[in-house]
């Protein structure tokens, strides 16, 4: 075993920080200066779930939590890994690379990120790879011991960059075991306080073999344990971040955020160094409306109906410019049967595409985990999806019995919302 590898990640880890899920956890004196930037500090006032806490009041953990959380998990699995010889391809800089890229991972996450996909944003991961190569942060991470470059390209996959040592990282910060995944999913179930997301990481951890292309592979011991992570992320996606108050609540500062940006009021750069609570007092300056005002309130719309995706063209209502429509046509049709409303009250929300990761290599078997024993083969897992994904109507709550009835007896929703009608209308 290459002694200078076990040096990186074993001595001068002196630096304790007391965390709920795992404890201790220990860094060295320059990783903790990490932590202690502006760009690290800004994710202590974002929180990890946004307005989860509107319908689990215990789901304030933040960003730099789970950050810390992810270096920890980072640290332990690359131990293991230098163990059963990740140690011949690995390099010392390489080492002190990863563990900071665990660490600043989300430095570019700002509030509401990944519920604005279609917009015309950076990725955080880009913008995580930008502040990591800008001072101070640059210095800080040399200072650790580690490449800024190689830093940020961990992180940030549209950077170029050569070498074994880069894919291995990446593929052990982003994979269907990493260390992201098995943190927010312990970390969002304690915190919520709902049982689903507890994984065993100790067994995890210690039956997980390193691969020189694929990052890790697994013997059959460990497949009980992949069928958990898979079932746990589908019961906190069901339970938890797609619950029905959670996407009307995100929908609603996501209306206003486009709203204003296609008014010219909100750019992409304005959003990027936010925090929470300069989010919702952007909003409240630039936003003619009381959408992102209401949701900070903790006033959150209706659920006026629920709409099987297959009843829907979703091609064709899944950009906010042919949502907006609807929506306006809908209002239009309320307005029509006597009701005081306006294009602002109603919002349909569609969800993003998920992924379930199923990558794995089952090393016994010799064979791929989809097709291995496991109970979860790919049917499975898409079936898993298909449940998930469910259209919304979400209404101002002043109109909700009224537009229910209305709704159910006119069956408007499923008529608006398919391409021939809608056409017919325009």
């Amino acid at each position: 075993m290459d002694k200078s590898i076990t040096a990186s990640l074993t001595e001068d880890y002196t630096h304790p920080v007391r965390d709920v899920l795992w404890g201790h956890i220990y860094m060295t004196e320059k990783l903790a200066r990490l932590t202690e930037a502006a760009p690290f500090m800004r994710l202590n006032r974002i929180m990890q779930l946004g307005p989860v806490f509107l319908v689990y009041p215990g789901a304030t953990h933040t960003r730099a939590s789970h950050s810390i959380g992810v270096y920890h998990l980072g640290r332990r699995l690359l131990q293991n890994l230098v163990e059963r010889g990740a140690d011949n391809w690995l390099t010392p800089e390489g080492v002190k690379s990863f563990l900071s890229a665990c660490l600043l991972h989300d430095l570019g996450h700002f509030p509401y990120t990944h519920s604005l996909k279609e917009l015309s944003l950076s990725s955080h991961e880009a913008l995580t790879g930008a502040v990591i190569l800008k001072e101070p942060m640059k210095s800080l991470v040399g200072a650790v011991g580690a490449d800024p470059a190689l830093t940020a390209a961990i992180v940030d996959r549209e950077i170029n960059g050569g070498g074994d040592e880069l894919l291995f990282y990446r593929k052990l910060l982003s994979g269907s075991l990493d260390p992201d995944k098995l943190d927010y999913l312990n970390r969002d179930a304690r915190y919520c306080g709902v049982p689903y997301g507890a994984q065993d990481v100790d067994f995890i951890l210690s039956r997980l073999y390193p691969d020189k292309e694929k990052g890790v592979n697994i013997d059959s011991r460990l497949i009980p344990n992949v069928e958990s992570v898979l079932f746990s992320k589908y019961l906190m996606y069901r339970t938890v971040y797609w619950h029905r108050q959670v996407r009307s609540a995100t929908a609603m500062v996501k209306k206003a955020l486009i709203n204003c940006m296609e008014s010219g009021k909100i750019s992409g750069e304005d959003l990027y160094n936010l925090d929470d609570t300069s989010l919702f007092t952007l909003l409240k300056e630039k936003s003619s409306g009381t959408l992102a005002e209401s949701v900070h309130e903790g006033r959150i719309f209706a659920t006026a109906a629920e709409i099987s995706p297959e009843q829907l063209d979703l091609s064709a209502i899944r950009g906010f410019a042919e949502r907006a429509k609807v929506e306006s046509l809908l209002a239009e049709e309320l307005r029509r049967a006597g009701l005081e409303l306006k294009d602002e009250d109603i919002i349909i929300d569609i969800p993003d595409p998920v992924s379930f990761e199923t990558g794995l290599y089952v090393a016994d078997e010799k064979c791929s985990f989809s097709s291995s024993s496991s109970a979860f083969k790919q049917e499975i897992v898409d079936a898993f999806i298909k449940t998930l994904y469910t259209v919304r109507v979400f209404i101002n709550q002043k109109y909700k019995e009224t537009i229910k009835t209305f709704l159910k007896d006119y069956g408007i929703i499923e008529r608006l919302m398919k391409r021939e009608d809608r056409n017919g209308h325009s």
